[in-house]
């Protein structure tokens, strides 16, 4: 049996390094919004220190996790607005129904998947119950870090309550912590921003993204279209597949070289896009959204509008316009459709190692999850990350808001994280564009009843968020047309 020695203390740089900590680093993880980080340290170093010759010794909690068929899942509490919380019956909120139910939950290999009547499409059907083990190694009401076979971890996403997210651990650890801005990257960002300024021909390649295009296919990847026939962008449904491959037709047609990039088996796959540059360059950068989606518990529905059908739909509004203009660039650019978040960043975890390992050098990414939720009576808004995102580029995104899409009102928001963390633990300059100065508000997050024909489903907010972040593309990558 193969055990070892895990500590999970806020994240600082001694709690990645020092006498004890092995070259085994598992991610940064939030709980009440503190970053945790996760390593291996030495069992017989450890348990020979005294705690209070540890560099953190008030920090660290150790875990003795045996490893042999098991996978490890942190569950976290999102950062919800306590306006949509004090709405919530007491204990849907928390994991108490979940740890009562778990132990006879059959949720791995066996889920099923049953047929749709009027589409054909398979959608997953509620777990079926039986005896499953598990162990808890941390928990606060905030967050937890248990264990479970790991064939059934990967469904853990559509059993916890819907203001909870899960992410699987890696199962093989990177030798190093979060790595830095490579310093010429960083200089190269910084001079961009200190040079930014409105470009008219910037403003009306960005404004011509179609307003009634962005609706056309956001109904289209929720089945609000009647032709659409996707039920659920699951990652493991053939509605994601189906998604997929709609989305690679699309962006291929606007002169993009598209490829489908399978990451873990049973997942959908990435579906990755590239313009090459018209100049011979290893700089690349990066849009994003993730296509997956998550419903409620129970209910094979799951049509994502906002999480993250807006983010997707305004990544492929970016794409139709660079089509439509023909604009060429300077650097390479991409972009990424992600599945697997859901489930903790999965598929946007291993395009970042996939591109790290190629060495390619990504000047900028940004992602784009959540745009189109306003609160009834609040303005338009873009929330940039509180914490986990690269300063230079929060900023950048958040002048490039000033400039082209004034009417938004500009904040920084708790949600953390979305796909860009993937990338900024690997040293890839990122950020995150998000609908809210503030924490989740959106009462249809996690929920089957995720639509975009709904009360405070802003396809303007969406827009305005898109031109931002097409504007931020096309000021570092430079273009023509």
């Amino acid at each position: 049996m193969t055990s070892k020695f895990l500590s999970l203390n806020p994240f600082t740089e001694n709690s990645i390094s020092g006498p004890c900590v092995l070259p085994e680093y598992y991610g940064i993880y939030l709980d009440a919004g503190l970053p945790l980080s996760l390593v291996t340290l030495d069992q017989s170093c450890a348990q020979g220190w005294g705690r209070d010759q540890l560099p953190q010794p008030s920090g660290y909690s150790f875990l003795l996790y045996e490893t042999e068929g098991k996978q490890l899942v942190w569950l976290e509490k999102a950062s919800i607005d306590k306006r949509l919380e004090d709405l919530l019956p007491s204990n849907s909120n928390t994991l108490t129904d979940f740890w009562t139910a778990l132990p006879q939950v059959e949720f791995g290999d066996k889920v099923t998947h049953a047929e749709d009547t009027s589409s054909g499409q398979q959608v997953l059907t509620p777990p079926r119950l039986e005896y499953n083990k598990y162990d808890i190694h941390y928990e606060t009401p905030t967050a937890a870090l248990l264990s479970i076979d790991a064939k059934n971890a990967k469904y853990i996403d559509t059993l916890i309550p819907p203001f909870w997210k899960s992410k699987l651990v890696p199962v093989n650890p990177s030798a190093t912590g979060p790595l830095l801005v490579a310093p010429k990257t960083q200089a190269f960002l910084r001079n961009t921003l200190r040079d930014l300024n409105f470009d008219p021909v910037v403003a009306s390649i960005v404004g011509n993204i179609s307003l009634p295009q962005i609706k056309n296919d956001a109904h289209f990847l929720t089945g609000e279209d009647s032709n659409s026939g996707i039920i659920s962008r699951h990652s493991f449904t053939t509605g994601a597949l189906k998604t997929a491959e709609w989305l690679l037709e699309r962006v291929e047609g606007t002169g993009a070289k598209c490829r489908l990039m399978p990451f873990l088996e049973g997942f959908a796959p990435n579906v990755i896009c590239r313009y090459d540059a018209i100049k011979k360059t290893n700089a690349t950068v990066i849009v994003s959204g993730h296509y997956d989606s998550r419903g409620s518990f129970g209910m094979t529905r799951a049509p994502g509008g906002d999480d993250d059908g807006s983010g997707t739909t305004g990544v492929l509004s970016i794409a139709r316009t660079i089509g439509r203009r023909g604009v060429k660039f300077h650097s390479n650019v991409e972009l990424c459709f992600f599945a697997g978040e859901e489930q903790g960043l999965l598929g946007s975890k291993a395009y970042a190692l996939e591109l790290s390992s190629q060495q390619v050098n990504v000047t900028m990414m940004i992602q784009a999850d959540m745009t189109a939720y306003r609160v009834p009576g609040e303005p338009l808004q873009l929330g940039l990350p509180e914490r986990i995102g690269t300063p230079e580029v929060t900023e950048l995104v958040g002048k490039a808001a000033s400039l082209y899409s004034p009417e938004l009102t500009i904040g920084l928001s708790s949600a953390c994280c979305s796909d860009h963390q993937s990338f900024w633990e690997l040293g890839y300059p990122s950020t995150q564009v998000f609908e809210r100065a503030g924490p989740i508000a959106d009462p249809m997050y996690h929920n089957s009843g995720d639509l975009t024909d709904r009360e405070g489903y802003s396809f303007e907010q969406l827009y305005a968020i898109a031109k931002v972040q097409f504007a931020s593309l096309l000021h570092v990558a430079g273009f023509e047309h």
